[in-house]
């Protein structure tokens, strides 16, 4: 594929978002195949495809608490990065991504070791039972050897989509992707290694998309390149960068702190069964947020540059772009949902018992859908313009503090039990999502307009 850099100075700004969140988005989806193919294979393992979804799922919190960190550094960095491009800093940049770089490497290798110290007590505090434990643990412990592989990749890839480089950050996951989806099978029935089977060919594949990034980065062809020089470690750059990804640092945080309470909380209330239910139906959320989630990051770059740039009449019209799309999408896949919800729960398994709790358990859960566009898009503001505490405390708003509490005391009222969990999601994408984007729209639009005049 030839190598396209977009100029984020010229031509529409609608088109130069496209340019750079279509290859995201692609690129988002197929990252979601990394865990979603593995799901799929494990669903499907005779006898015991149930019960081993429901133990990888309980990885789940493990494996976006990692993700979280990918966050923390690799998108507070990255949308500094293009700031200072927009300033014509290139320097600067360059020495933000080498921070962002040697930060990346040494939370890998902490996570590594704390993560294959303390797997046991960690599942069964989220929610694992003796049944399910094995196939977690199985899961668990071979990915954790390629935490690295999964910072460098998630974590230094919008690097390259900061520098205009969609097509290519593009491949970075397309290749990961591929090789997964092929040597899934392989490793799972052929050489029949089961659940262990799917972690190796997952860290595999994340292993040559982390060599693919850094080829590229310090290549001929980046305009920003990885160099040793700009790996020596500046706190102030480090306090820079941190607190610019505390947003989605929390928000994959507390994605992975929610996980572990509906678990915990499900298996109290149903038992395996609705853990495996809420495996699914996060699976299914993952796949209708993808491309929201793309577009959103993909305008970010857009986004900081002109901010950098003072072109403010720029970063309006991409706000109004991302917003609209964004709606329609959601609204569409909330639809969707409504008319063949079986559909997306046999994706993942056939079993009678788990169509039968996860149908309803689907309407529930996805209710009101289209207002979780609305947290991504204020939230994908607030980062994209340096926003920090703002965004930092939206991320935490919906999730620690309105789902956490209401997925443990909905369950107790009226005689929910579990659909009371099921519940907190759409009232907090509703109630979170509203407030994170009324105030970008009453705090960021007077800004812009302001430094217009």
């Amino acid at each position: 594929m030839k190598t396209h850099q977009t100029d984020f100075s010229t031509g529409n700004v609608y088109r130069n978002i496209m340019e750079v969140a279509v290859p995201m988005i692609i690129a988002q989806i197929l990252n979601l195949l990394y865990n979603v193919v593995d799901r799929i294979y494990i669903g499907r393992i005779p006898e015991i495809g149930a019960t081993a979804l429901t133990g990888v799922g309980l990885c789940f919190p493990i494996i976006t608490l990692i993700t979280a960190f990918t966050y923390l550094f690799g998108n507070g960095g990255s949308p500094l990065c293009s700031m200072e491009r927009g300033r014509g800093n290139e320097e600067e940049a360059e020495m933000l991504m080498g921070n962002t770089f040697v930060m990346l490497i040494g939370t890998g290798v902490i996570l590594t070791v704390i993560g294959l110290v303390f797997y046991r007590p960690i599942l069964y505090a989220f929610g694992a039972s003796d049944v399910t434990f094995p196939y977690a643990a199985s899961y668990i412990k071979i990915y954790l050897l390629g935490t690295l592989f999964v910072m460098i990749t998630l974590g230094m890839n919008p690097f390259i989509n900061s520098q205009g480089f969609g097509n290519t950050g593009m491949l970075t996951i397309l290749i990961g992707a591929v090789l997964n989806i092929i040597l899934d099978p392989l490793f799972i029935f052929v050489l029949g290694m089961g659940v262990r089977g799917a972690a190796v060919a997952t860290i595999i594949s994340q292993f040559c998309s982390a060599m693919w990034v850094l080829n590229f980065l310090r290549g001929k062809k980046a305009v920003l390149n990885l160099k040793r020089s700009a790996m020596k470690i500046s706190w102030k750059r480090v306090r820079d960068i941190t607190s610019l990804g505390m947003s989605g640092f929390f928000m994959a945080f507390t994605n992975s702190l929610v996980q572990v309470v509906c678990n915990a909380t499900l298996q109290n209330w149903g038992g395996d069964i609705y853990v495996g239910v809420m495996t699914v139906l996060n699976s299914v959320r993952d796949i209708l947020t993808m491309p929201v989630h793309g577009l959103a990051t993909g305008a970010s770059p857009v986004m900081s540059f002109n901010y950098g740039e003072k072109a403010y009449a720029r970063v309006k019209k991409a706000i109004k772009f991302v917003t609209i799309v964004c709606v329609v999408f959601t609204m569409a896949g909330w639809g969707i949902l409504k008319l063949i919800p079986e559909f997306f729960i046999r994706i993942f398994n056939n079993d009678p018992e788990l169509l039968e709790k996860g149908v309803p358990a689907l309407h529930i859960y996805f209710f009101g859908f289209c207002f979780m566009a609305l947290q991504f898009t204020g939230q994908s503001v607030f980062v994209a313009l340096g926003k920090a505490k703002r965004a930092t405390f939206f991320s935490l708003l919906r999730k620690a503090i309105i789902v956490v509490p209401l997925t443990i005391l909905l369950p107790y009222m009226n005689g929910l039990g579990t659909d009371g969990v099921f519940w907190a999601e759409p009232i907090s994408n509703l109630v979170g999502g509203c407030a994170c984007f009324f105030t970008m729209l009453a705090t960021v639009l007077p800004e812009l307009n302001g430094k217009e005049k």
